[in-house]
C-alpha cells in the first residue's frame, strides 16, 4: 500500500502545483499590500533585533550588523511562515479533502512551497543590504540552496505532524503560535552561537534552527562564521527525525481525515 501511495503522490503532482499556484495567485494577484508586507515584516524584525543588540551591547564584529541579523531573520521567517501555513492547511482545505481522493500529503507540501515564494521575495532585501554596504559574499554563497532545502524539510516535517493533529484536535491551532514565538527567542537571531557557553552548545544545537541559521550566516558572511560540524550534524539529524516523525504520524492518521474534518 505504501508503494502505491508514493506512486499516487507522484501521479497527483499536478494538483500540488495547482494548489501552490492558487495560493500564490490569491496572495499576490491585484494586490500590492501582500508583496509589500512580505518585505516589511522581515525588515521590521531585523530592525527590532538590531535595536535589541545595541541596547544590550552585543558586538557585531567586522560584519555589517544589518546583514548579520538579516542572515538569521531570512531562514526564521521562512520556517515560521511555512509552519503556520502547513499546520492549518488541511482544515482550510476541508471541502477538498471530503470530496475527492488524492494523497493528502500534497496539501501541506503545497503550503510550504507557497511560503518559499515569500522567502524568495525577501531575498531582495538581502540584495539591497549588500549593495548598500558594498558587501560581496564569498564562494560559500553557492551552498545557500542546501540550507534552504534543510529549512524546507524541517518546516514540512513539523508542519505534517501538526497538520494531522490539528484535524483531530482543533486546539492544536493555538500551539503553533506558541512554538513560533518560543522558537524565535531560543534561536540565535539577536546573537550568534559563539555567545553560547561551549559546554551548552551541543544541547543548544538540538534546536535544528541553530544549525540552519549558522549555515545561512556562513553562506552570506563567509569565513568569519565558520561552520561547527557538531552543530550541523545535530541540526541535520533532528531535521531528518522531525521529517520522518511527521510523515509517519501523517500517514497513520490520514485515513480518518475525511471522517473527522
Amino acid at each position: 500500500m505504501d508503494r502505491l501511495y508514493w506512486r499516487d503522490l507522484w501521479r497527483y503532482r499536478d494538483l500540488m502545483y495547482f494548489l501552490a499556484w492558487r495560493d500564490i495567485m490569491v496572495r499576490y494577484k491585484q494586490t500590492v499590500i501582500r508583496i509589500v508586507w512580505a518585505l516589511i515584516r522581515p525588515a521590521l524584525t531585523m530592525l527590532v533585533f538590531i535595536v535589541f543588540r545595541r541596547l544590550v551591547g552585543v558586538e557585531s564584529g567586522s560584519a555589517p550588523e544589518p546583514i548579520l541579523v538579516f542572515a538569521a531573520v531570512l531562514p526564521w521567517q521562512f520556517f515560521s511562515a511555512a509552519l503556520s501555513e502547513s499546520s492549518g492547511s488541511l482544515v482550510s482545505n476541508a471541502n477538498l479533502i471530503s470530496k475527492i481522493y488524492f494523497p493528502r500529503l500534497i496539501i501541506p507540501f503545497a503550503a510550504v512551497f507557497t511560503s518559499l515564494v515569500d522567502f524568495l521575495i525577501t531575498l531582495a532585501i538581502l540584495a539591497v543590504l549588500m549593495l548598500f554596504y558594498k558587501f560581496m559574499p564569498g564562494w560559500q554563497f553557492a551552498a545557500l540552496p542546501l540550507f534552504i532545502f534543510l529549512t524546507f524539510g524541517l518546516s514540512l516535517g513539523l508542519g505534517l505532524f501538526l497538520a494531522a493533529l490539528n484535524v483531530e484536535y482543533r486546539d492544536f491551532r493555538y500551539v503553533v503560535p506558541f512554538i513560533v514565538q518560543f522558537g524565535l527567542f531560543i534561536s540565535p537571531i539577536a546573537f550568534t552561537t559563539a555567545a553560547v557557553p561551549e559546554r551548552w552548545r551541543a544541547l543548544y544545537a538540538l534546536n535544528p534552527m541553530v544549525g540552519i541559521i549558522d549555515g545561512f550566516r556562513w553562506c552570506i558572511l563567509g569565513a568569519e562564521f565558520p561552520l561547527d560540524l557538531q552543530t550541523q550534524g545535530l541540526s541535520l539529524a533532528v531535521t531528518v527525525l522531525f521529517l520522518c516523525l511527521g510523515v509517519w504520524n501523517f500517514r497513520r492518521m490520514e485515513r480518518r481525515f475525511a471522517d473527522v474534518i
